[in-house]
């Protein structure tokens, strides 16, 4: 029977339980043959060989014989869950629990654990609470992470409402293929290191030669079309440099030192439990030669014997230089896998002892995948120990190398419902980067979410307004003054700001349009627009300035609106006038405490009753579209003053002035009262600026409390999967 293989991101770290066979078909299959009680055997040593898509066509087959059994149907779903099928797998334990609720009674929480990881969090949620309130056991432990899972859950509810500012894309089929891709790391901002498995067809296990499925590093270019370097890849190639590729053994996870001397990558073997496990090499650059040096296995304290040692990643913390990895040793340990580091002593070359990062950092379960940025002081790792929103999620820690804080998860884009390791950014200004991940829209081989791919997170620019107010005549500063932000298109409010000194700053979203306007009382309002439709995800993040000017209130204020054009010996207007008249409906919306009186006059073509008549119809029409665009009627007052009062002459030298007519066929504004109470008021009380970019809002709901006790220990044994095979 030839065996067909399939392996995952999580194996080449050492977390997953080994290799993922398949097997060839029943034609050369004599084990589909077995009766029933001898094929259960088959499966469940399978199962716990690691071969799970092989046991999961073996428990098939079980499942047609015998339709109702629980054991069978359970067994169905540990395999999907270990081959990450999560739909299916939520299914077959419901089924498996209303089979036989009383030998299955944590079937109801492996349920719930799978619909989180497809995205269902309600329905979860409702899942593990029905699992709480019918727990009869006595380890509270149980309860307490159930109840996690509900928090992480109601978290990422949460996140979606309230997404971070980026959006994450698949890198494509130049980088990516069926199988599993791993450790992405950018060569500057043109080019792409990672290791991948480079196939899109089934391997057969025996068959297919060794060199053909190993993983091992390729790099890809990124598209340039001869303006700027595009956010895609070209087709990959051998990464041939320094010869680190190993026909023998799973080749991954490189980090350069800050210098670029040296050059940290492991190597990875399937043990015969079919577990992988990792060490960390190092090369150094010959500089006399210009050459890689061969690649030497580090030292046992930071390659422990007994334990998988991988996910090496080197960064400067002040003035050290830390080699940060991941270990399941048991010295020491918080819980399965963790990270640890060590300091290198660049003149001794040599590597101090390993020392674990702590509790702020390593949970009960696995952290891996650690990533070092030294320009904020973060450490970005992967865990599905913390409260998360799937299964491995991304989260941040400010401090290191030892002590920690201020825990978070990176949420929504940058987190899915599925397993996200590998977090790495961009070398350059913009904080753009990449993730491992196997969320819907992989490429894969078998279910939609078996497989690891690559893919792109794009932050978006931050973009903000900055402005001042001044007094229109005297250009002076305008203190204690109501600056509100709302959007052109829908007027919606948007922000407010309580100036005292006449400044004031807002956060602008990208891809809106956006009126900003100031109030203050025995003011008319100024306004200002701006827009971020024409940004883009690649501009660096931008302040515009901008300046607000206001005009003081006094009897005698009035404004002319131009370009209001009547049809010839009409009351009503052009289609060409309703730019002017909007910006009517502008100043009455920004100056909500205003009564207007507005005259309408003509030329002195016809005798005074016939333009007395017409300027009424004229000052009425403009009445009714403002009204029409939600003014308040008993704001307005409509009057006509005919030819009276022109403000250019109609005739010069008892010649027709066609354009003095033009100017005397006018609109105006008179303000005839002021309510302060319809304002804005100033409040000294409030805050000036609040920032509206949601940042603040949404790390609190992404911290995490690291201040819960654990023991190292899952809550129990059988919640995991695999507790029940063969029982």
């Amino acid at each position: 029977m030839r065996r067909k293989l399939l392996l995952l991101a999580l194996i080449f770290l050492g977390v997953g339980l080994g290799t993922f066979e398949l097997s060839a078909g029943p034609k050369d299959d004599p084990a589909a043959k077995l009766p029933f009680n001898k094929k259960m055997k088959w499966a469940n040593g399978l199962f716990k060989a690691g071969s799970f898509y092989t046991a999961e066509e073996y428990y098939f087959q079980l499942k047609k014989e015998q339709p109702r059994n629980p054991y069978v149907t359970y067994m169905i779903a540990e395999c999907m869950w270990m081959t990450r099928d999560y739909p299916p797998a939520a299914e077959y334990y419901a089924e498996a629990f209303d089979l036989a609720p009383e030998i299955y009674p944590e079937a109801p929480y492996k349920e719930a654990l799978m619909r989180k990881q497809n995205g269902d969090y309600e329905k979860a949620i409702e899942r593990f609470q029905f699992y709480i309130k019918n727990y009869k056991g006595k380890n509270k432990k149980v309860k307490l992470y159930a109840q996690r899972h509900i928090e992480g859950c109601q978290m990422a509810l949460n996140s979606l409402n309230d997404p971070g500012r980026a959006f994450v894309k698949n890198a494509g089929p130049n980088v990516n293929t069926a199988y599993t891709e791993l450790s992405p790391l950018p060569l500057g901002d043109t080019a792409l290191l990672y290791a991948t498995m480079n196939s899109n067809k089934i391997i057969e296990y025996g068959k297919d030669k060794r060199k053909d499925y190993v993983s091992r590093f390729m790099w890809a270019p990124k598209e340039f079309d001869r303006t700027r370097i595009k956010d895609t890849f070209e087709v990959a190639m051998k990464f041939e440099d320094g010869k680190f590729n190993d026909n023998k053994y799973h080749v991954g996870n490189g980090s350069w030192s800050p210098g670029g001397s040296r050059f940290y990558f492991t190597k990875c073997l399937e043990e015969d439990s079919l577990k992988i496990k990792c060490k960390i090499w190092v090369s150094e650059f010959n500089r006399t030669r210009g050459v890689w040096a061969p690649a030497k296995e580090l030292d046992g304290f930071i390659n422990d014997p007994e334990s998988s040692n991988t996910n090496p990643y080197c960064a400067m913390i002040g003035k050290k230089e830390v080699l940060f990895f991941t270990s399941n040793r048991k010295l020491q340990s918080a819980g399965g896998f963790d990270i640890w580091y060590s300091v290198y002593d660049s003149a001794r070359k040599t590597y101090r002892r390993p020392q674990n990062c702590g509790k702020k950092v390593n949970s009960w379960g696995d952290d891996i995948t650690p990533y070092y940025d030294s320009r904020s002081g973060k450490l970005y790792f992967s865990s599905n120990g913390w409260k998360n929103i799937g299964g491995f999620d991304v989260y941040s820690a400010e401090g290191g190398p030892s002590r920690y804080t201020n825990l978070t998860n990176l949420g929504f884009p940058i987190n899915s419902p599925a397993d996200d390791i590998y977090y790495i950014q961009d070398p350059g200004k913009k904080d753009n980067a990449y993730v491992v991940s196997n969320r819907l829209g992989s490429i894969y081989v078998k279910n939609p979410t078996c497989c690891d791919d690559i893919w792109r997170v794009i932050k978006e620019p931050s973009f903000y307004v900055k402005g001042i107010v001044l007094d229109e005549v005297s250009n002076e500063i305008i203190p204690e003054v109501v600056v509100k932000m709302a959007d052109l298109n829908t007027n919606v409010l948007k922000d407010t700001s309580f100036s005292r000194e006449g400044n004031f700053m807002f956060y602008t979203p990208m891809g809106k349009n956006y009126a900003i306007s100031a109030d203050k009382p025995g003011y008319i309002s100024g306004r200002t627009t701006l827009s971020t439709t024409g940004k883009s995800v690649m501009d660096p993040d931008d302040t515009t300035l901008v300046t607000i000017y206001m005009h003081k209130i006094t009897n005698e204020f009035e404004f002319h609106v131009q370009n209001v054009y009547y049809n010839f010996d009409k009351g009503d207007f052009q289609p060409d006038s309703y730019g002017a008249l909007d910006s009517l409906v502008n100043f009455m919306n920004d100056n909500p405490s205003v009564s207007v009186e507005i005259r309408s006059y003509t030329d002195s073509k016809g005798d005074d009753e016939y333009n007395d008549e017409l300027s009424v119809k004229r000052a009425q029409a403009v009445m009714n579209y403002m009204s029409s665009k939600g003014i308040d009627r008993g704001r307005m007052i409509a009057r006509g003053e005919g030819k009276r009062n022109p403000i250019k002459p109609n005739t010069i030298n008892g010649e027709d002035n066609p354009i003095g007519r033009q100017y005397n066929r006018r609109t105006e504004f008179r303000i005839i009262g002021d309510l302060p109470e319809k304002r804005i008021i100033y409040d000294q009380n409030r805050p000036e600026y609040i920032d509206k970019s949601g940042v603040s809002e949404r790390d609190s709901n992404l911290r995490v409390n690291t201040d819960e006790e654990d023991d190292g220990t899952p809550a129990s044994g059988e919640l995991a999967p695999g507790s029940r095979v063969g029982e």
